[in-house]
């Protein structure tokens, strides 16, 4: 629901309502930059319009979708609009099922926006990228990415909203340079089977099992407080908005 949530008065929300409120997070998006492949999301949210202001960019060439909740496609619409009056055609990645559940919701969209199933592994510049599947808990399931560079080997992946993966689903999210995983609460007080994502307690274990060299722990709930010390390693750290890191390929 992005921080602060409408409803809430509590002190994050609160905070977050400030100017220049630490805690303000938008629905979780990435914004990639390179050279060879130009500019490209991972997700398109219903934040989209103020995230592309906030970063001063007003065009984007392709998205990769993780999965068809409304937190990760809400801003399709508008960057459909952008192709239009732009006068280009969007590139959008995303499974078949996924493609399926966004034509369902948006009957128009592919008057300006490609939409392009993955079959199979994906190249962008010198990055390959692969696609998979993962547990979603009680929302269902979603995917994926893992972006490795051909010449360095240099990898990392894009977990956002994952909970209770099996053996096989955590083997792309091992010995990566870099790990981004989605984490509600620091410790969700709910039952395990009522949930749709890892908490910091659990993530924590998971970024020394999969030996990750780097983790930023991402779509998080008002109930992390960005003001608070968490003691979290010096190689784990929480997203905030706007948030840059380079990779060197």
């Amino acid at each position: 629901m992005g921080v602060p949530r409408v409803y809430c008065s509590c002190e994050v929300c609160d905070e977050a309502r400030r100017e220049g409120g630490l805690n303000r997070r938008y629905r979780s998006l990435v914004h990639l930059d390179d050279s060879e492949y130009g500019t490209m999301l991972i997700d398109c949210g219903p934040d989209w319009r103020v995230q592309m202001e906030s970063a001063g960019l007003k065009r984007i060439d392709r998205i990769l979708i993780t999965h068809a909740h409304f937190d990760h496609i809400g801003g399709l619409a508008e960057w459909a609009d952008m192709c239009r009056w732009l006068n280009y055609r969007g590139e959008a990645y995303a499974m078949e099922d996924v493609i399926a559940e966004i034509n369902q919701r948006f009957p128009w969209i592919q008057r300006n926006i490609d939409f392009r199933p993955i079959t199979a592994r994906l190249q962008f510049g010198s990055w390959d990228v692969d696609c998979w599947k993962i547990n979603h808990g009680k929302n269902g399931y979603a995917y994926a990415f893992r972006f490795t560079h051909g010449r360095s080997g240099t990898s990392w992946a894009y977990c956002s909203d994952a909970i209770a993966l099996t053996d096989e689903q955590v083997i792309p999210l091992q010995n990566l340079d870099l790990l981004v995983l989605g984490t509600s609460f620091y410790h969700e007080p709910f039952p395990f089977d009522s949930r749709s994502v890892y908490d910091v307690t659990e993530a924590l274990e998971l970024v020394r099992d999969w030996k990750a060299k780097q983790a930023i722990f991402t779509h998080m709930s008002h109930d992390i407080d960005l003001r608070r010390d968490y003691g979290l390693p010096d190689h784990v750290s929480y997203a905030t908005t706007g948030l840059k890191l380079t990779l060197q390929g």
